[in-house]
């Protein structure tokens, strides 16, 4: 079956939500997932849109989405961040991960950014070699650091 990449709409919500907590499961983080289908419409096909999206279609399924927003760094300028590149589990392997990466990539390229970055888990050895053989350079100095929102709260009631 042909796949085709688009950009995402608000229709895909639901399966976009599907995939990222297909990903949850495969990172080992089955219950961290707390957004909903509303929040993904909200955010990335509302008035103001924190988010873009290409998905992967075949027939009527979504198959696969990379996820991404702008950012800037004080470095180097506009950034874009690629948040997830899903593909479902049984679709893997067939090229779709690399046709809606290379889409993420052409839209960067089109925007005239200076820098595309994302993370992965160091465990994560096939995507690790995928975005090698890209030409990525995979960082091994610095360190993702977060703040949940209760983290956030409680740094405000000690400060």
């Amino acid at each position: 079956m042909k796949t085709i990449i688009r950009k995402g709409k608000k229709t895909d919500a639901s399966e976009i939500l599907s995939l990222i907590k297909e990903l949850a499961v495969f990172e080992r983080a089955p219950n961290a997932v707390i957004i909903n289908r509303e929040s993904i419409e909200k955010f990335g096909f509302g008035r103001n849109p924190l988010f873009k999206c290409f998905v992967a279609q075949q027939g009527e399924k979504i198959v696969g989405v990379a996820l991404f927003y702008q950012r800037y760094s004080t470095w180097k300028g506009p950034t874009l961040h690629l948040e997830d590149l899903i593909v479902t589990e049984k679709m893997k392997g067939k090229g779709i991960g690399s046709k809606l990466y290379k889409a993420f990539l052409k839209y960067a390229h089109e925007l005239g950014v200076e820098r595309v970055e994302w993370t992965v888990l160091d465990w994560n050895l096939a995507a690790i070699d995928f975005y090698q053989k890209s030409g990525a350079k995979v960082l091994s100095d610095w360190r993702t650091v977060q703040m949940d929102k209760k983290t956030i709260q409680n740094y405000f009631k000690i400060s």
